[in-house]
């Protein structure tokens, strides 16, 4: 079980969890000792607002917790991330569903302490056992592997080392995996993979991974693998490369998806697709002016290095496409446009299919997990225009975001399709340690749930 889960407990503190208004009626069912303890700290059940109340022997015997008027469905992270090791059980709950008590309880609770000698002892929360309990730890357990993986430095989670996650999902659930790697790319036809990352020490790779029922629809997952981004040849500054570690992000989303998927026996046949690459400088490395080959048969004007992961995401959307997926996902940390446009935390979300997005609406709103839908607008396909090729990889300083998804959409033909622009990382806000994110990630699974289960 995740290590800020446990099934049961002999004497665990109990958790009251109040909004705003709520405390003055909702108290009365109260002991005076903690209602006093309450009055003294001036709790009334404001956004964070905390009281801890021991018992005669000093052991934590209640918790009060104001979740406000919040509409944050991981609230709770502000509640886990400050309390020390123990075991907890909600008590009230704030009509706040337990879905979400738990996401926020895991999301406060981690911390990557891979590099650390003291390692973390997180508060667990008492889950119960059966399905719902087990739901609740998948999703957790997951999205901690999506957090470690962004987390990791490059020194450790390279090309290589992408590979060895994605090597594991496969032993552990008896998937098919192959990889293609180095200049096997060229004869294999994933020239653009080949392209981006042949400069780097580590070689670079394509990875495919299928697991299920072939007669199950098929559910197609690409993400992108850059293990860290210089920038190529158009170096980023230093403060815009400190966090590339985190340029994996996209192929990090989709393993968990992916470990998802196959611990949930969704009824789906699940292909995986994850170019790993490092946009490394090197004699070796591509230009801007080159014209790259693709494996969908269009060339590609460079006009920015820098603007690389479309490039390896164009040959997997490419190679996705030709089992006729009945749905293609992909997340990528694409564009710093995407945050320009909707912040850190809002993940935009590109589809032409109507149902598909409002079904993915829908999934944001039950999993709390902010999703927005962005436009596929044509006629800035012109911004991409080449004089010497079929397409360029930049469409300069406006719609930055727009411009690089219907630069993926010249690559993918599948019945329907989905791209997730996302972050993967946020800053310390509401008690959650700074780091890797999931950005839209609850909200995909809980469409997939839907559509598949």
């Amino acid at each position: 079980m995740h290590k800020a889960f446990t099934a049961s407990a002999d004497s665990p503190a109990r958790l009251h969890l109040f909004r705003s208004g709520e405390w003055s009626e909702a108290s009365a069912g109260l002991s005076d000792a903690i209602k006093a303890q309450a009055k003294a700290q001036g709790f009334k059940g404001s956004n964070g607002d905390m009281v801890i109340v021991a018992s005669p022997d000093g052991e934590i015997a209640d918790v009060l917790f104001g979740l406000g008027e919040t509409s944050d469905a991981l609230a709770v992270a502000a509640l886990s991330g400050k309390l020390p090791a123990g075991d907890y059980k909600v008590e009230r709950d704030g009509d706040m569903p337990m879905a979400n008590i738990a996401a926020g309880w895991a999301d406060g609770a981690y911390r990557f302490d891979r590099y650390l000698k003291d390692k973390a002892n997180p508060p667990r929360l008492v889950i119960g056992d059966g399905g719902d309990a087990e739901a609740l730890d998948r999703e957790a357990d997951a999205i901690a592997l999506l957090r470690d993986l962004i987390n990791t430095p490059a020194q450790d989670m390279g090309p290589a080392g992408i590979e060895a996650a994605i090597r594991i999902l496969a032993e552990q659930f008896g998937a098919d995996l192959s990889v293609i790697t180095g200049d096997d790319l060229l004869k294999e036809n994933y020239p653009m993979v080949h392209a981006v990352g042949r400069a780097a020490p580590e070689a670079p790779r394509f990875m495919e991974l299928s697991w299920g029922n072939p007669d199950h629809p098929e559910l197609a997952l690409v993400g992108k693998g850059v293990a860290f981004d210089t920038g190529g040849l158009n170096l980023k500054p230093g403060a815009g490369m400190k966090l590339m570690k985190k340029d994996m992000g996209g192929s990090a989303h989709v393993i968990a998806l992916a470990k998802l998927v196959m611990s949930s026996n969704l009824p789906v046949r699940l292909k995986l697709y994850v170019p790993a690459v490092e946009n490394a400088i090197g004699r070796d490395a591509f230009r801007p002016s080159d014209i790259l080959q693709t494996r969908k048969g269009l060339t590609v004007e460079i006009d920015n290095t820098d603007a690389e992961g479309r490039l390896i995401l164009g040959d997997a959307l490419a190679r996705a496409c030709e089992s006729d997926p009945d749905l293609l996902v992909d997340f990528a940390t694409l564009t710093g446009a995407a945050r320009v446009a909707l912040g850190p935390e809002l993940a935009p979300f590109y589809t032409d299919d109507g149902d598909l997005a409002d079904a993915i609406n829908a999934g944001g709103a039950v999993s709390g997990d902010p999703v927005w839908r962005m436009p596929l607008w044509d006629p800035y396909k012109s911004m991409l225009k080449s004089s010497v090729a079929d397409i360029q990889n930049s469409g300069g300083r406006f719609a930055g975001s727009i411009t690089a998804a219907i630069f993926l959409k010249q690559f993918v033909d599948a019945r329907r399709w989905v791209h997730l622009d996302v972050w993967g990382w946020r800053t310390p806000k509401y008690g959650r340690p700074e780091g890797a994110a999931a950005c839209g990630l609850r909200a995909i699974w809980a469409m997939l749930r839907t559509r598949y289960a």
